[in-house]
């Protein structure tokens, strides 16, 4: 396997985090099919947060770069909320946007498996 094609995929959450377990879920869902190692780190303070550009509990970061990310946005050990296309919000991107996330597809025209 080229390690090129395989994104480094982290997840940032604080202690306790109550949509970590969304976002683990999601994340299967999406990479449904694919190995890709999923890096968990727990950020336990505001330097922490700052150093890995963590704005809200949880963010993913896709090479470093958070593909969720609203310009301006200030670290923050916060739960984070994120919109999803039908106006709904919760605590972890939908499948469908996860999965353009991390495999650099556009918008999810594929047929289901």
């Amino acid at each position: 396997m080229n390690h090129s094609d395989t994104p480094r995929v982290t997840v940032l959450t604080v202690p306790d985090c109550p949509s970590a377990p969304l976002i683990r879920e999601r994340i299967t869902e999406a990479l449904q099919g694919r190995t890709v190692p999923v890096e968990w780190i727990e950020v336990q303070d505001a330097d922490e947060a700052v150093r890995h550009r963590m704005t809200g509990s949880p963010t993913l970061l896709v090479d470093g770069v958070d593909p969720f990310a609203h310009s301006g946005a200030a670290p923050s050990l916060s739960c984070r909320l994120y919109r999803h296309a039908d106006g709904t919000t919760d605590g972890a991107p939908a499948v469908a946007d996860l999965r353009i996330a991390l495999t650099g597809s556009g918008p999810s025209r594929t047929s289901p498996r």
